[in-house]
């Protein structure tokens, strides 16, 4: 069995921000004049630096030596802290603006490969084919095994219209293949929506831009012009791995009163220390002059709202549904949620280089910590109609071997040792069933094409307009005892989603 929970931080590979919540990019970094410096180990590290520069091999480059030192010391942290150099800051930059160049996935490491956490709908990709869960063995003809993920993300990278072949190890499949991907400039639509039945629409946002709040107004003026008795709205996270706290705090903003609280934060300094509200004051960034909200219809306050998570909605996707759920606004569907309770801010070092830092834990409108635990759905819905029998290969916040603690969980590391046992039961359970599978016979599930969510084969989205219209809806035959005792847990009082 592989040591499938030992992982390496998660990043967004430069392909789109993924996983983390980024506060608006800061001026300036704040340094701390009563900081005391560790005197005793800042000269061990110079005394190591100097022996390396004097006896190691052949003469070493001082960048070589220093940039891997800051990023390894930074990295340690928790999953989510990051030395940004010039290339990394540069794409991050581009990402919260949702335009650059890639292939479109996000990746992190797994016992010494690169494992896909999520194509991005609509790039080079998802086009291929690529999965979530699927590993990265081999890009072009390097190996990655024994590589840094940091080096494999540099290997993927390249100009504009070349072409890069990733050989891809599925697990639920069993199975190795190549792909050819052509690298493109990367545009994320960051909200689409549409009409899905007469009265009923369908918003769903891909991550949390620069432009988020200003997309989804306009997408919601046309759905209230075109359906003036507008009966439901399905709000659909999933796959969204995060993006910015201001823009995920206007999104929530939408749906709730004025001055509702949405989430509040607690850290180490005072800026850390903050509740946040349903007002463009704590929406606004610097890209916005005007209040995106202000002429929406007063429809979207009242209309009956189901949100759509799975396990990839992580961090600022999970500040909406908790703020959605825990005032009462909303009914959340389909998955646990990754778990990701943490908040990043982003504080430039030079003029092309910056730190990536967690400074608070988030909360819920409740006071609830979802670190390592997740949003727990109203209604546990498969995202297949048959079942999802590879939920045990997905990943979340609390399978990083360096994830922060969850303080108000004082059973923390009892549940997550349960949780892991679990967790290998599932996989070898897994493993079982694709030993059983041939490519003549296979059971259901095999092959499965990824779901293209918003179109008709879109199984939790039918639920979804389902509970909307008060109809039956097909939940899983078999809870797991975990996602039994995760919605016991968390159960709050629910809204009517009748007018």
């Amino acid at each position: 069995m592989r040591k499938t929970l030992k992982n390496a931080g998660l990043i967004a590979a430069g392909l789109i921000i993924g996983m983390f919540i980024m506060l608006q990019i800061s001026a300036s970094a704040e340094i701390s004049t009563t900081a005391l410096l560790p005197l005793d180990q800042l000269r061990l590290f110079a005394a190591v630096f100097e022996q390396i520069k004097r006896e190691y091999v052949e003469p070493v480059d001082d960048r070589k030596l220093w940039i891997p030192a800051i990023k390894g010391m930074v990295s340690s942290l928790d999953p989510h802290s990051s030395y940004l150099d010039k290339t990394d800051y540069q794409e991050l930059q581009e990402q919260t603006k949702g335009k650059f160049i890639g292939l479109g996935i996000e990746v992190s490491q797994e016992d010494g490969l690169i494992r896909v956490i999520s194509p991005i709908e609509d790039t080079p990709a998802f086009r291929a084919g690529i999965r979530p869960g699927d590993l990265i063995t081999q890009i072009n003809d390097r190996p990655v095994r024994g590589m840094t993920l940091d080096r494999a993300v540099k290997y993927m990278r390249g100009e504009l219209d070349s072409k890069v072949t990733l050989t891809l190890y599925r697990k639920s499949d069993a199975r190795i293949f190549p792909v050819t991907i052509t690298r493109a400039m990367i545009k994320v639509q960051s909200v689409k929506a549409k009409i899905v039945q007469p009265g009923y629409a369908w918003v769903r946002i891909t991550s949390f831009q620069e432009r988020t709040v200003s997309e989804l107004a306009t997408q919601l003026k046309k759905i209230a012009f075109q359906q003036p008795q507008l009966n439901g709205l399905i709000l659909d996270l999933r796959n969204n791995g995060g993006g910015l706290l201001q823009s995920a705090i206007g999104v929530a903003s939408v749906f709730l009163i004025p001055n509702s609280v949405i989430v509040s934060t607690n850290g180490q300094i005072a800026d850390a220390k903050q509740i946040y509200h349903a007002t463009f004051e704590n929406y606004r960034l610097s890209t916005i002059s005007v209040d995106p909200l202000k002429n929406l219809p007063n429809i979207y306050k009242t209309v009956p709202l189901v949100v759509l998570v799975n396990a990839y909605s992580a961090s600022a996707s999970e500040i909406v549904a908790g703020a959605l759920q825990d005032q009462h606004r909303a009914l959340i569907m389909g998955k646990t949620t990754f778990g990701k309770g943490s908040v990043q801010t982003v504080r430039p070092m030079t003029a092309d280089t910056a730190l990536r830092l967690t400074t608070a834990y988030y909360y819920t409108p409740s006071g609830r910590s979802i670190q390592n635990k997740g949003i727990s759905p109203d209604i546990l819905v498969d995202q297949f109609k048959d079942g999802d029998p590879d939920d045990a290969l997905i990943m979340r916040e609390v399978d990083y071997a360096n994830h922060l603690a969850n303080k108000q969980d004082a059973n923390e590391i009892a549940g997550q040792e349960k949780y892991k046992q679990n967790r290998l039961d599932q996989l070898r359970q897994l493993e079982e069933q694709n030993l059983r599978k041939s490519h003549e016979q296979c059971d259901k599930g095999c092959n499965r094409l990824p779901i293209e969510f918003g179109t008709s084969n879109d199984f939790m989205l039918h639920q979804a307009i389902h509970q909307l219209k008060n109809e039956p809806v097909q939940v899983p035959n078999l809870q797991t005892e975990q996602e039994v005792s995760e919605n016991k847990s968390t159960a709050i009082p629910r809204p009517s989603l009748s007018k």
